[in-house]
């Protein structure tokens, strides 16, 4: 099949700009424009939430799907947007009594899961494999099924109750969340019978969504080569690993992109100043100066000349946020440094790092929450970025960082293996590194991999090298997208 023929049916619970908790939002819009790019003809199927519809004034209704829930069947309309941040359709599943609602796609005000999450994504997952096969009546049947993450782990198992149907390809985002559920919720949904076995999705006496997108899907895919690997061990494989393992002729590792459009220090919307490759200093000083500024007025010049790490992300564990609250006091105490974060979490990582930021009002700057534009300019301003997660499949700011010439310091895991070269000697020697990467999963190791950077942006020519290195790295999604079409193709 030449790639112009191929029509590939994403299925996804969010997408940038329209609905976005994490970095899957991310990749859901990006790597099918990307496909589109190269000629692949695309559809992307969300869920109709609140917040997605009301970004979504011109729709038209392509059909009415009735669907089997928990308690009877529900009738949804799917309708078709064109929006101007999508390059193809979008298909938004509108079924008000399961996505009609205020807030987060998954959890609740209180942060606890949606109590009918097993329903909402079961409902979908079948809303998507009847439209993967034109119950529509749209003459639009996609060759390729392409699934993300636990939300749509059912949609492959739907699909293999028919022997003439598009293959499945199933992406594991984060094997840490596996959308496991009970045996009642597993009888209330009426799921086939053919489902509960060991061979199928049932998992410890419960079911898993997506341990059923491992199994029922023809292909698997992780976002980078290392976390294939990893999630076949104990360690990392959340009981999934010998089925994986099982598994792994049809498992591979295929690293994630960014948008470099988005993502480009020389045109960034969201950037008081621009800079290149060619040209850092200046620019990258006035986005440094013009952070500390919205913390601190007057602008200190202490603080402008001290370094200045920077972090975004989930205040989580995986995150290694324990780690960060360890390592603070001692650098805040033998260092000049100062610290600029956002993000968003469990409420303890909050609070603590709230409260040790009124302690030191002048170093220390944090908000709660989420907002695209600082995201962007801690990117931009701070002059290294930490991301010591414990695990991490692929990541995206670490590449971020590499890109807008703001090293990272990195655990050994996952994406952020594959994508930062540690700045030992002979890696500097030979113009290869890009970063600072410690492997032993302590606060001494992360703190180390931090003093190791401070003492080499101190030396303006070495740095400046090493950020030229990470700023050459090309993390554009068009390599991937051609090892999906490969795929694909398989």
């Amino acid at each position: 099949m030449k790639r112009g023929e191929l029509k590939v049916l994403f299925v996804a619970s969010e997408a940038f700009p329209l609905v976005k908790t994490g970095g899957l939002g991310d990749v859901v819009y990006s790597l099918p424009h990307a496909l589109a790019a190269q000629g692949a003809e695309v559809r992307l199927l969300l869920p109709g939430y609140r917040a997605l519809l009301r970004q979504s004034q011109q729709f038209s209704i392509i059909g009415w799907l009735d669907l089997r829930g928990a308690e009877g069947i529900l009738s949804a309309r799917v309708l078709e947007i064109r929006h101007p941040d999508f390059a193809f359709p979008l298909w938004v599943l509108d079924c008000p009594p399961l996505f009609d609602r205020a807030g987060n796609p998954y959890v609740n005000a209180s942060g606890l899961d949606w109590h009918d999450n097993a329903e909402r994504f079961a409902v979908f997952s079948h809303a998507a494999a009847l439209i993967a096969e034109d119950a529509l009546d749209q003459g639009w049947v996609p060759d390729v099924v392409h699934a993300h993450d636990w939300q749509t782990g059912l949609v492959s198992a739907f699909l293999a109750e028919h022997p003439q149907r598009p293959k499945t390809v199933f992406t594991i985002h984060n094997l840490a969340y596996g959308g496991y559920y009970s045996h009642g919720d597993f009888v209330r949904l009426q799921l086939p019978g053919g489902w509960w076995s060991a061979e199928g999705a049932e998992f410890h006496g419960g079911f898993s969504m997506l341990k059923a997108g491992i199994v029922y899907s023809d292909a698997v895919t992780t976002v980078s080569p290392t976390y294939a690997n990893e999630i076949c061990t104990p360690e990392f494989g959340y009981g999934l690993d010998g089925l994986l393992q099982s598994r792994a002729y049809k498992l591979s590792g295929i690293l994630n992109g960014i948008d470099t459009r988005i993502w480009n220090p020389g045109t960034d919307e969201h950037l008081p100043a621009h800079y290149t490759l060619s040209r850092i200093h200046p620019g990258k000083r006035r986005n440094k100066e013009a952070l500390l500024a919205r913390f601190l007025d007057p602008l200190d010049p202490a603080a402008v000349e001290a370094p200045l790490l920077g972090l975004v992300g989930r205040l989580v564990e995986q995150k290694g946020i324990d780690w960060v609250l360890a390592a603070l006091p001692v650098l805040l105490e033998e260092t000049d440094v100062r610290f600029v974060l956002i993000g968003s979490g469990q409420a303890q990582y909050e609070q603590k790092l709230s409260k040790l930021a009124r302690q030191h009002p002048d170093r220390l700057f944090v908000e709660i929450g989420y907002d695209e534009t600082l995201a962007h300019q801690i990117e931009a301003g701070a002059d290294l970025f930490l991301m010591p997660s414990r695990f991490e499949p692929c990541g995206l700011n670490q590449m971020y960082s590499l890109r807008y010439g703001t090293p990272p310091v990195v655990f050994k895991t996952g994406g952020l293996a594959d994508t930062v070269v540690d700045a030992t000697p002979e890696a500097l020697e030979g113009g290869v590194a890009t970063g600072f990467v410690f492997d032993e999963p302590t606060v001494e190791g992360f703190l180390d991999a931090i003093k190791r950077a401070l003492a080499l942006y101190r030396q303006a020519s070495v740095w400046r090298r090493l950020q030229q290195n990470g700023m050459r790295q090309r993390f554009d999604w068009s390599a991937s997208a051609n090892h999906y079409l490969s795929l694909y193709a398989i």
